[in-house]
């Protein structure tokens, strides 16, 4: 019976939760189409679970808590359900996810919201070796995407800014080489 209660009282408050999840596949990443023309590119769902993917598989094969590489990842662009996929060219955009991470996670028995909260801070000053190695690693996939984008037909000129953000911003040695076969 306890056990009945507590479930139910769990799903009642993460409706909204799961809204703002379920939003994310109808947001499109944006830099796709401003600067590549792309009418129809991944959303954000696509790109969370491809960098969630990524993550677990180099989180474990450094030995890091691939646990909490997974939250932070499946956590690092649920801001956008309310912002929408922000660019480098919309300024800055830290103060505004923030505001977004709170409101989505407030719904939230406060437990999960204190850890989901840890774990978006984390990410976004990029205070753990979990957070870096994410951070790479979301540059890791926008190159992948590129490439993607590149064998489909899209122009290699225009793809190139991504894969030269993808090389500037990534720190992690393994993961810039990968990138660097990418571009090529």
């Amino acid at each position: 019976m306890v056990i009945q209660a507590y479930l139910k009282a769990t799903l009642e408050n993460s409706d909204l939760f799961f809204e703002h999840i379920l939003n994310l596949k109808t947001k499109p990443r944006r830099g796709w189409q401003k600067k590549i023309g792309i009418k129809k590119p991944e959303s954000v769902a696509d790109h969370a679970y491809a960098v969630a993917t990524i993550a677990m598989i180099l989180s474990d094969s450094k030995k890091l808590n691939s646990e909490k590489i997974l939250k932070m990842a499946l956590l690092h662009d649920l801001a956008e359900s309310i912002t929408g996929d922000l660019t480098p060219d919309d300024g800055p955009k830290k103060k505004k996810e923030n505001a977004a991470m709170k409101k989505i996670i407030s719904s939230l028995r406060p437990t999960l919201r204190k850890q989901y909260w840890s774990l978006w801070i984390q990410y976004q000053n990029n205070t753990t070796k979990e957070a870096r190695l994410l951070h790479d690693i979301d540059k890791l996939e926008m190159a992948l995407q590129a490439k993607k984008y590149r064998t489909n037909g899209h122009s290699r000129k225009k793809l190139e800014q991504f894969f030269d953000s993808a090389l500037d911003k990534t720190n992690d040695s393994q993961i810039k080489k990968m990138i660097q076969q990418l571009k090529h």
